[in-house]
């Protein structure tokens, strides 16, 4: 599947080193040193695509923007994978209900994605993986799944036994009672008769009536969501990979069964180091969604003339790991700034950038700290558009070199 173009990202020589990036990691609940291994290996995933790209989306992919940002100026190289779920239930549902071809909608909202993502500036993963063109992949890995005998039938769907990986829970922390609460509001089927266990989930769906289906070694269906992330991810980063990401309502059942399914399939794997997770974004007092149809959609903004820089900003100003509540407020002050950005680094000379430079740097490699970073940015602005600063010149090119790099916005 094609990604989108990536803007080129300055280079930041001659302005020293940039620190390691700690974050938080929910498996172990505290911030840690991220430790790349050779490239560092990123797994997010991705959309989907029966809707357009809302804000919550637009922050949770721009969170991950930073760190990759943030381990590029570190001196890492970076392997950046996401997917895209261009077959499942609720792309289904919606193709049904506007009477439009599941493909086809699959495709549009796609590539609306795709254009967001360029529109805001977020780096291009270097492999963007259909669930589709991985059928293969997937059905190898429950193959190996049943070799081991962790996958059993209900009415020709099989299930995998989530209990058959001894670490089940640990990504998530939470106990059954709490993980039963959760998991049918987030697609599980608890529930269903035949059923080894309730947590247990569906790695294979047998055709249904007028639903796409392909032929497989394991019949004739299509995969289900979880084993989807686990072969991708696998397959293009291989086990113990540095970062896997997302929102924070993908942490269970999501990201709980998709490491639990690669881990059982090969024995003593860990799937991966770190899971670190972005924050929901509400309005009007709910969680932004789909499903409620209570959304601020970025594509939207951007045709009413909103500048992305201004939305990109706008969700900069919230820390990444928190939840938060989108208002227009959020989009003048943003606005205002980036304003106030643009007046300074047009100045031929500003307040001193070196201390600006650090103070990015440190507050990004602090479990991606982007309101210190804008904070110290604004700081800069206001000094040198008062006229109190402008002690040096070149400081402009400085701080639209440093913006661009790490903040991800153009000046």
């Amino acid at each position: 599947m094609r990604a989108w173009s990536s803007p080129e990202v300055p280079r930041l020589d001659g302005l020293g080193s940039a620190p390691q990036v700690r974050l938080f990691n929910t498996e172990s609940g505290s911030v840690e040193l991220t430790r790349p291994e050779g490239s560092a290996r990123m797994y997010v995933c991705g959309i989907t695509p029966y809707d357009a790209t809302h804000i919550g989306h637009a922050a949770t992919y721009v969170a991950f923007d930073l760190l990759n940002r943030a381990w590029r100026d570190a001196g890492q190289q970076v392997r950046y994978v996401q997917n895209v779920t261009d077959v499942d239930d609720p792309l289904l549902e919606r193709a049904t209900a506007s009477g439009v071809d599941w493909q086809e909608l699959a495709e549009d909202e796609t590539e609306r994605f795709r254009t967001d993502m360029s529109a805001l500036r977020v780096l291009a993963p270097d492999e963007y993986v259909g669930a589709v063109e991985s059928i293969p992949l997937i059905v190898e890995m429950i193959e190996k799944l049943q070799q081991k005998g962790h996958v059993y039938d209900v009415e020709g769907d099989l299930y995998f036994s989530v209990h058959s990986d001894p670490r089940f829970g640990q990504v998530s922390r939470l106990d059954e009672p709490a993980m039963l609460q959760v998991f049918p509001e987030r697609g599980g089927d608890p529930e269903r008769p035949g059923k080894k266990h309730p947590l247990d989930c569906i790695l294979w769906q047998a055709e249904r009536p007028g639903e796409p289906a392909w032929d497989s070694q394991l019949g004739r269906g299509r995969p289900g969501w979880h084993i989807e992330c686990s072969a991708i991810a696998l397959h293009h980063l291989g086990h113990g990979f540095d970062v896997q990401g997302g929102g924070s309502d993908l942490v269970f059942p999501h990201h709980e069964m998709t490491a639990a399914g690669a881990q059982a399939a090969v024995d003593e794997l860990t799937f991966a180091r770190s899971y670190v997770h972005a924050g929901m974004v509400a309005l009007d007092g709910e969680k932004m969604s789909k499903s409620k149809g209570n959304l601020v959609l970025v594509s939207k903004l951007r045709e009413e003339g909103t500048d992305p820089m201004a939305i990109r900003l706008a969700i900069l100003r919230h820390h990444y790991r928190g939840d938060w509540e989108w208002t227009s407020r959020d989009l003048i002050d943003a606005e205002t700034w980036l304003a106030d950005w643009r007046t300074a680094v047009a100045q031929p000379a500003g307040a001193a950038s070196a201390p600006v430079v650090d103070a990015v740097r440190d507050a990004l490699a602090d479990d991606l700290d982007a309101p210190a970073a804008t904070d110290a940015v604004q700081d800069w602005s206001v000094a040198t558009n008062e006229g109190a600063g402008r002690s040096e010149r070149g400081a402009a090119d400085v701080i639209r070199r440093l913006v661009d790099a790490r903040l991800g916005i153009l000046l």
